[in-house]
């Protein structure tokens, strides 16, 4: 899935794309993909371009006074398009879900692999209009998210650091894998519990959790949408890299499975050489 890091570069990428040009139509081509229909798609038409904002994990571009909203989900991707095909997009199975066509010929696809649909696009007048903006925390980069407030914002919280980095509605913008970078940088287990944090891990935690988005963001910066998934990638220190050495101190990294994700840890970095056992199995909480 595409977090904060990712969807940042997105923006930085279209701003320099998009401002200034003028939409020739949006198409939706997937059923499922598009979430409102007043006002509809077409209000876009021939509207110009006047910026591309980020809302946590949502990619926003504003024209006209509309803002045209989109999470991309598990597996949604942006794809640019000097070119774009001939003709009207035909739906189908496979994995275009919308394309927005500018009048100089080019623009951007958005696409979903796989056969769950989640990639949602909003056409809005305001983008607190679309739910899961309206219920976003503060974004850890914002300037004024200072070490305070991350204290604050952990101070009513009961249950596992890694569910609360990863909770929309606390912190906007981070998701499973950065999660689990955040926590090896910290060096954390991801079942602590958020009360049980001492005022030094809490330094730590934001710390980490700072530096590894920054660091992410700026490896991205300059990169065109289409090589910024291989980046993520071979940016992670832990995430998805069960079975490889740690690359702090050499043990091997260990994965805890879900129903639906799984996390990734380094034993020796973050929880005193013990692996983790399942979930709902697990006594260690350090």
């Amino acid at each position: 899935m595409p977090e904060l890091p990712e969807v940042e570069a997105l923006r930085v990428f279209l701003d320099e794309q998009l401002v200034g040009k003028e939409i020739a139509h949006v198409l939706p081509v997937a059923i499922s993909v598009l979430k409102t229909y007043d006002p509809p798609l077409s209000a876009l038409d021939g509207t110009r371009v006047t910026g591309v904002a980020r809302y946590g994990k949502f990619l926003g571009v504003e024209a006209g006074g509309l803002h045209l909203l989109t999470h991309l989900a598990r597996a949604g991707w942006l794809q640019w398009k000097d070119v774009l095909p001939s003709g009207a997009p035909r739906p189908g199975k496979g994995p275009l879900a919308l394309r927005v066509a500018l009048t100089g010929g080019d623009g951007f696809d958005l696409t979903e692999a796989g056969t769950t649909k989640r990639l949602a696009v909003h056409l809005v007048r305001d983008p607190a209009e679309v739910p899961g903006v309206a219920r976003l925390g503060p974004d850890p980069l914002g300037e004024d998210f200072d070490l305070a407030a991350f204290t604050a914002l952990l101070a009513g919280e009961r249950r596992q650091i890694k569910g609360a980095l990863r909770d929309q509605s606390l912190i906007a913008g981070i998701g499973n894998a950065y999660s689990d970078e955040i926590l090896h940088a910290a060096k954390m287990s991801p079942f602590k519990p958020t009360q049980n944090l001492t005022e030094e891990e809490t330094a730590a935690l934001y710390t980490a959790m700072r530096t590894t988005l920054a660091e992410a963001v700026e490896r991205s910066h300059g990169l065109a949408a289409g090589r910024l998934k291989a980046e993520k990638k071979s940016g992670l220190r832990v995430h998805g890299r069960t079975g490889e050495p740690c690359p702090v101190c050499g043990d091997t990294i260990r994965e805890v499975s879900f129903s639906d994700s799984s996390l990734q840890y380094c034993p020796t970095c973050q929880t005193g050489g013990k692996p983790l056992a399942d979930r709902r199995l697990s006594k260690l909480l350090k």
